[in-house]
């Protein structure tokens, strides 16, 4: 064990092995990858490699940021086992980057957005009056806009709040005091909906059940004063929710936590998942009559404000110039109506349901996701009944519920339309019900195989898909999103859809996961586990701990440029956060592999030397 003195080491090893000044020690680098760590006493240590590198990088940088000036090291700890070090940094630092404490000296950093208008604002719905009162001491220490949000909103959402966008309050303790929640990382600073299942499943491994009962608690406060789970907690997504699985993360929550946890308390839980089931999901705008399935859809007009305007240049071109004007100078006045197109507004209303969808973007969805009964959405809600049916048996209907009965019912109702509408014998597989047009559209994708993980599909269909689809789709680094059949030739003007070929996520593979291992195929399932955490592994290896949004699975790299980059990529000296559901699919992924699959991932080294 060395004492070595932080700073003095740390600007050496920048100078000599970070060669191209990107604040990162990979395999991109030129240098010796063989460094002198001085210690206090003036003893040596030579650490070689660029894993053993970036690992010291890592630790002094984490040490800095500590106000550590001397580390006590082990320089043979340097290029020990990636897994253990790997899921160590994800259980000790990341879930705690990404976790927002909203606190006087923290309130500033909360809300702010980098996808909004730089201003600071935050809404505290009529109806949270603890929680105004909270925000209202808290401008006597920060300068920032506090909003009343009416409840429900009685104007125009586009102009009146997409003009202002703020940070929407959530739950509260008993004091008023705003609880914790934890964030996807990168841009995304708020709580989304989907990745919080996710990244609960993550926590819940890592026995961080408080946390994963505040987002519970966030959930309930969504439902009860916003009428919805919101695709996250900002103004700007007031008009949409996003995928549901909040009877699934309760159910999860009370397997890992039930000490503490009150009959009164999962009653009312249960009361507003039927509400958001009732009045969102089997609404008069997400239920299609026809089918007695559900869609995606979202209300509002015009482009999604949270959205940078280079993704729409291509669409909003060609209106910009019949009118004579630049596409900036379109959209401004298209955003503020000073100029109406219903073709336009007819794109961008599909535009912002595929985003109510959390698969945004991909070519599955464009510019018809409102006009499909998706299998995914319908898994989900399979699943919700499935979930809630359980739950109701074990812990009682609330005052008003339904029966478990009831709910199995409906679950079965959906399984029968499904099969009905959805299932394709001559395919193997279930696709997208386009009801507009009365037909299947067969698009191969990773969400065909959602009725695995709801428990939706009989044995026959599940060994169609595995034998199947699940084959095209299955890559090096894991499943890829659909494949390159369906998603067709790119060029200049038909760019890379981020939720398409070849690019691969974590919630396809955890859903994946346990739908495999519920139907008999475990050993896939671990086969599938293997190469997704293969891939995380090599890649963290090779390129200073990166633990991104999303993959190449073809090429089983991090190095994605479709659309919005990759988030998490881009860092300096070590990831502090990592991004959620990745770091939830490496602690949940870790638990389906055999002893000799752990052991292949701890060999793993550098790609270069």
């Amino acid at each position: 064990m060395l004492s070595v003195p932080v700073d003095a080491n740390f600007q050496r090893l920048l100078d000599q092995e970070d060669t191209d000044s990107d604040g990162r020690i990979t395999i991109r680098d030129t240098g010796p990858k063989r460094f002198q760590l001085i210690s206090d006493t003036g003893e040596s240590a030579e650490v070689a490699g660029t894993y053993a590198l970036s690992n010291l990088l890592q630790e002094l940088a984490a040490a800095r940021l500590g106000g550590l000036h001397s580390l006590q090291l082990n320089p043979a700890e340097l290029d020990g086992k990636p897994v253990e070090r790997l899921s160590r940094t994800i259980r000790e630092r990341c879930w705690g980057g990404l976790t927002r404490h909203i606190t006087p000296a923290t309130l500033a950093e909360v809300l702010h957005d980098v996808k909004g208008d730089g201003k600071l604002r935050c809404y505290v719905p009529a109806t949270d009056p603890i929680g105004l009162s909270f925000y209202q001491k808290q401008q006597q220490l920060l300068d920032f806009d506090l909003r009343i949000l009416p409840t429900p909103a009685p104007y125009d959402p586009l102009l009146a709040l997409n003009s202002a966008p703020g940070l929407l309050a959530l739950a509260s303790d008993q004091s008023g005091a705003p609880l914790p929640y934890a964030v996807p990382g990168g841009r995304f600073n708020e709580m989304y909906g989907w990745d919080s299942y996710f990244i609960g499943l993550g926590l819940l491994q890592d026995g961080q059940h408080a946390l994963v009962r505040c987002l519970l608690e966030h959930f309930r406060y969504q439902l009860q004063h916003y009428g919805k789970i919101l695709n996250a907690n900002r103004t700007y997504y007031l008009t949409r929710s996003q995928p549901p699985f909040m009877p699934a993360l309760l159910r999860a929550y009370l397997a890992h936590a039930p000490e503490g946890t009150t009959r009164a308390w999962i009653h009312d839980s249960l009361r507003l998942a039927q509400e958001e089931y009732d009045s969102v999901w089997m609404g008069p705008t997400r239920l299609v009559p026809s089918t007695g399935l559900s869609r995606y859809f979202c209300a509002g007009v015009g482009m999604p404000p949270e959205t940078a305007m280079r993704f729409y240049g291509q669409i909003m071109a060609p209106y910009a110039a019949r009118a004579v004007m630049s596409v900036e100078e379109y959209r401004r006045a298209y955003q503020n109506r000073k100029l109406v197109h219903p073709e336009l507004d007819a794109y961008f209303s599909e535009d912002r349901a595929v985003r109510e969808s959390g698969h945004d973007t991909s070519y599955r969805l464009e510019n018809c996701c409102t006009r499909l009964c998706t299998v995914d959405l319908n898994s989900l809600l399979g699943r919700f009944e499935l979930d809630m049916a359980q739950l109701t048996e074990e812990h009682g209907a609330p005052e008003g519920g339904r029966s478990a009965e009831a709910w199995r019912e409906l679950a079965a109702r959906r399984r029968e339309l499904l099969n009905q509408l959805c299932w394709n014998q001559q395919a193997g597989q279930f696709f997208d019900y386009d009801w507009v047009a009365g037909r299947q559209r067969p698009w191969e994708s990773c969400t065909n195989l959602f009725p695995l993980w709801a428990g939706l599909a009989s044995s026959q269909q599940a060994e169609h898909m595995v034998n199947g689809v699940l084959s095209r789709l299955e890559l090096a680094g894991g499943v890829a999103s659909g494949t390159e059949a369906s998603r067709g030739p790119l060029s200049e003007t038909r760019t890379a859809r981020q939720w398409d070929f070849p690019y691969g996520w974590a919630p396809h593979q955890m859903l994946l996961w346990e739908g495999l291992k519920s139907y008999g195929y475990a050993e896939r399932a671990g086969e599938l586990a293997f190469k997704w955490l293969r891939m995380i592994t090599q890649n963290a290896i090779d390129f200073n701990g990166v633990l991104p949004e999303k993959f190449d699975v073809g090429s089983a790299s991090h190095e994605v440029f479709a659309e919005y980059q990759n988030v998490g990529a881009d860092f300096s000296y070590l990831t502090q956060e990592g991004f959620g559901w990745t770091n939830a699919s490496y602690q949940v992924g870790l638990t389906h592999l055999s002893s000799a699959q752990r052991q292949a991932l701890d060999a793993l080294r550098c790609s270069k030397a």
